[in-house]
């Protein structure tokens, strides 16, 4: 994000990036990003007075990414870009369902894992805590902060752009719940890129993420 924001600067952008409070260069105590509402009023406001800049648009990734979605009505944002927002909200410890699905059906076609299987180097206990969260999970992959989040996608009234790591677990989790929403007739528009990293991090990522960027920020009016 540090890189991201460094490029954008470099073309001319106004920049503000920042931590919530008790997260990595910020002091103070990390009530969690469900908390952090005061701190996303407080960085456009400082931002805005610093700068006089005329339009605030807001990107995040992970929880970022859905506390701005939550919360961006407190700061006066103008437009959001919003990467594999975390809709994740159980406790254990395995990958979101959708993720489960799409790794067992890759599996399952690839005739390396079968043998895998044959030879005894698959982890058959684990094998089958993930195939038993996939039969017993709800078909909608419904979550109390998925619920939360899609709503106020549904509702929003800036423009909304959305980015997704096509293998990341987040990413895949909330693919598989905007697809199950009413919300996927809204107008958000979304980007994917096939790649497992989280946060954009190769070379290749890193570009594709700064050009998702500068064509969101060309589309404010």
């Amino acid at each position: 994000m540090a890189s991201l924001a460094a490029r954008l600067a470099a073309s001319g952008t106004p920049v503000f990036r920042y931590d919530r409070r008790g997260i990595g260069d910020s002091g103070g105590q990390n009530r969690g990003f469900l908390d952090s509402a005061p701190d996303i009023a407080s960085a456009a406001a400082t931002f805005a007075a610093e700068t006089g800049i005329q339009r605030l648009v807001a990107f995040g990734n992970c929880d970022a990414a859905t506390a701005l979605a939550l919360f961006h009505g407190v700061a006066g944002i103008d437009a959001l870009i919003l990467a594999n927002p975390w809709v994740i909200d159980d406790a254990d410890d395995l990958p979101p369902t959708a993720a489960i699905r799409a790794r067992y059906s890759a599996r399952l076609r690839d005739p390396k894992q079968w043998l895998r299987l044959l030879r005894g180097d698959v982890n058959i206990s684990k094998a089958f805590k993930g195939l038993s969260k996939v039969v017993t999970a709800d078909s909608s992959e419904s979550t109390d902060l998925g619920d939360r989040l899609i709503e106020a996608l549904a509702t929003c009234r800036i423009p909304v752009t959305i980015l997704l790591a096509k293998r990341d677990n987040s990413a895949m989790a909330f693919r598989a719940m905007w697809q199950a929403s009413r919300a996927a007739d809204a107008t958000a528009s979304i980007e994917e890129l096939d790649t497992a990293s989280h946060s954009f991090a190769t070379q290749a990522d890193k570009a594709w993420l700064l050009g998702q960027v500068q064509a969101a920020l060309s589309r404010v009016p």
